[in-house]
């Protein structure tokens, strides 16, 4: 398997090590600077555009965010090349999710949604079959970590004293507002009852200092209540390290032979 990896911000280069350190690559980068991943030096092409891959890459990551996937996500599942991503928020907008479909099913190919910073969405998944009647995300996260979000014009961020609740709707509006801190929502909306029915409040509380998420859920299985405490990478404060990690490990599913 040839993997190439979209972006080189903290994700990308997270991806990019662990790749190297277990000689999977990455074999190529698509980045819109063309600069040298740090420590890969010239050993890994950079292109700036899908037309630039390899013809032999068989599995692209997606570590860029919401614009790199609307950018590049239909012309590599047009070439026949699955697509992982983390970028689950992008996904809230109806018409990028469509041409996404129509283009993997055109190329014969798949988008792997990676369970980015949260856990239990299986059980979520699970729990749909039979029917869900009530899901609520809850995302909490120390107020530094929603500057530059819509949070910004709803509190004062730096003199924030207590646990405050800036935003409470569905997934979509917040995923579509907060594209930068809202993927984990789309994750758990996209598991469960979907965008419009997945309730969601976002929390700025200076008590913390870890983002904490929470997905309660009820319906025919019953009824179950999950928690994380999620620390960011070293490089970016505002990158999951779990994020991260679970791009690797939707990866390792694609090589294993036997996957849970």
């Amino acid at each position: 398997m040839k993997i190439g990896i979209i972006g080189e911000g903290a994700v990308g280069r997270y991806v990019a090590r662990t790749l190297d350190e277990r000689g999977l690559g990455p074999h190529v980068i698509v980045t819109r600077s063309h600069s040298l991943t740090e420590g890969f030096g010239d050993s890994v092409p950079h292109v700036g555009s899908v037309v630039e891959l390899p013809p032999d890459v068989t599995l692209m990551v997606d570590c860029a965010g919401h614009e790199a996937l609307a950018e590049h996500g239909c012309a590599i599942l047009e070439r026949g090349i699955d697509l992982i991503t983390i970028s689950l928020g992008a996904l809230a907008e109806p018409s990028l999710a469509q041409k996404l479909a129509d283009a993997a099913r055109g190329g014969g190919s798949q988008l792997h949604l990676a369970s980015g910073a949260i856990g239990a969405l299986d059980c979520l998944q699970a729990a749909k079959v039979g029917g869900l009647s009530e899901v609520t995300y809850i995302g909490r996260k120390p107020p530094p970590s929603w500057q530059g979000s819509p949070a910004e014009q709803e509190l004062d961020l730096g003199g924030l004293q207590t646990a405050t609740t800036h935003f409470e709707g569905t997934a979509r509006d917040a995923a579509l507002a907060y594209p930068k801190n809202a993927n984990v929502a789309a994750a758990v909306a996209l598991a469960g009852l979907g965008f419009d029915a997945t309730r969601v409040k976002l929390v700025a509380d200076p008590s913390i200092t870890a983002n904490v998420h929470e997905i309660h859920a009820s319906g025919a299985f019953g009824r179950f209540s999950f928690q994380i405490e999620g620390q960011a990478l070293p490089d970016n404060p505002r990158s999951s390290a779990l994020a991260a990690m679970s791009a690797i490990s939707a990866i390792e599913r694609e090589l294993d032979p036997i996957t849970i």
